[in-house]
């Protein structure tokens, strides 16, 4: 049978190592307050897996009751003359900054690999007799899918992936890959297992001095890493918004073109929000200008409106100071990992330089799967599990604590130490 939390001592547990640094760090913690704009039910349970799926900010209720009883209960198909039909655009201008973009440079519209397919298809496209999409082992695998998928439809293009390490962005092996038959390079800024985040600017520079575009996921980096896409002179950028940014399960993703490009690259996916006069319906595509050519159909409005509560708190609390607090996050529970959960089997799966590192740490274990499902059932810890050994801890500035991370590390060594996890070997999930 499994356990249930009523067998372990959920804390908090005052004397242990850390745990009055914990309540000093949180005294001090300007971004403490953001934490009251998130529903939290349950005040036992601590989320760590908001590098997956965040919170849910209060004011996102609100705003979606109003875009359902209002807008579409109300004012019905004229809502799309009040603000429905420039929304994604609207909203991209809002997300821009923490690109490190700017006006008319980012929508929000589809999701992830639908803009990943339409962006790398549009720069191969554009660097014809050239027969390589380079990118790492560390890259989302369904990025890696739709970069294949690409080559594919091109015929005599390939995926040429970098092999790394593990944990490290394999730099020097890129560098040498790169060259004059690349046509794109294709990378996660921060990646999903390890949380290496790519120096930006001499990754895109390599890239340019071979003649090859760039196009980066930052999915595990917006909202809680800064990112500067048009200093580092990025060509093309993707994400989510569902991490960090807290816009919802499945919520629609970003795209970023550079203002040069955008005449020049074309849309696979010619359909009628990108035409030049979508409401003539003539049977001729003729493109319209600007980002919002990159449009395909339309969008689904109830899911866009609720990004934005989370990209406006994002804002409101600055990139900069998110990162000072993640960084603070990170180091605190490396040196916990260090003290209680290395001496019992628990390895460092992230980098340790802090500038190279995300928002999340990633451990391993070889029974991370039971691990992960006791914290979850047992230890009201809701941790992240990645195959085939992979634990993440996602940590998000908005409203993570310290002492939560402090009561999660004792838990983590309870559950290990009790034997607690070895009740949970045969649980079997099909989202994990």
């Amino acid at each position: 049978m499994p356990a249930t939390n009523e067998d372990l001592d959920l804390g908090p547990y005052p004397g242990s190592a850390g745990y009055d640094q914990a309540l000093r760090l949180d005294a001090i913690d300007p971004l403490a307050h953001f934490r009251k704009r998130f529903v939290i039910t349950d005040p036992d349970l601590i989320y760590l897996d908001g590098n997956s799926l965040g919170r849910l900010p209060r004011g996102t209720a609100e705003l979606t009751a109003r875009v359902v009883e209002d807008q579409w209960g109300d004012r019905l198909i004229r809502s799309w003359n009040e603000g429905w039909w420039e929304l994604q655009l609207q909203l991209g201008d809002l997300l821009a900054p923490l690109i490190g973009a700017g006006p008319g440079e980012v929508i929000v519209s589809d999701s992830t690999s639908v803009n990943l397919f339409k962006l790398a298809y549009a720069a191969v496209k554009a660097r014809p007799g050239r027969h390589k999409i380079v990118t790492d082992d560390l890259n989302f695998p369904t990025d890696v899918y739709v970069l294949g998928g690409v080559a594919e439809m091109f015929g005599e293009v390939e995926v040429e992936i970098i092999r790394s390490d593990g944990v490290n962005g394999p730099v020097d092996a890129l560098t040498g890959a790169i060259d004059d038959d690349t046509a794109l390079v294709a990378l996660s800024h921060t990646c999903f297992k390890s949380g290496y985040t790519y120096d930006l600017a001499p990754m895109t520079e390599i890239a340019h001095r071979a003649g090859a575009l760039t196009l980066w996921d930052c999915s595990h980096s917006v909202g809680a890493v800064p990112i500067d896409l048009t200093g580092a002179e990025v060509d093309l950028a993707v994400g989510c918004t569902y991490k960090y940014l807290n816009g919802g399960p499945g919520s629609p993703a970003f795209l970023y073109v550079r203002p040069e490009l955008q005449e020049l690259l074309h849309n696979p996916i010619t359909a009628w929000w990108a035409h030049q006069d979508p409401f003539a319906f003539d049977l001729t595509f003729q493109p319209t200008r600007g980002i919002r050519r990159f449009h395909t159909g339309s969008m689904p409005t109830l899911s866009l409106a609720a990004t934005e509560t989370g990209i406006r708190d994002v804002a409101e609390a600055g990139i900069e100071a998110i990162r000072e607090k993640s960084l603070a996050l990170g180091e605190f529970f490396i040196e916990l990992w260090d003290s209680e959960l290395r001496p019992i089997g628990f390895e460092l799966r992230s980098p340790t330089d802090p500038a190279r590192r995300g928002a999340h740490v990633a451990l391993g274990h070889v029974d991370a799967w039971p691990i992960a499902r006791a914290m979850i059932e047992a230890a009201a810890v809701i941790p992240d599990f990645r195959a085939p050994d992979n634990l993440r801890i996602g940590l998000a500035p908005l409203y993570t604590t310290f002492a939560e991370i402090h009561t999660a590390i004792q838990r983590f060594r309870q559950v290990v130490t009790s034997g607690t996890h070895t009740k949970f070997m045969d649980a079997s999930f099909e989202v994990t």
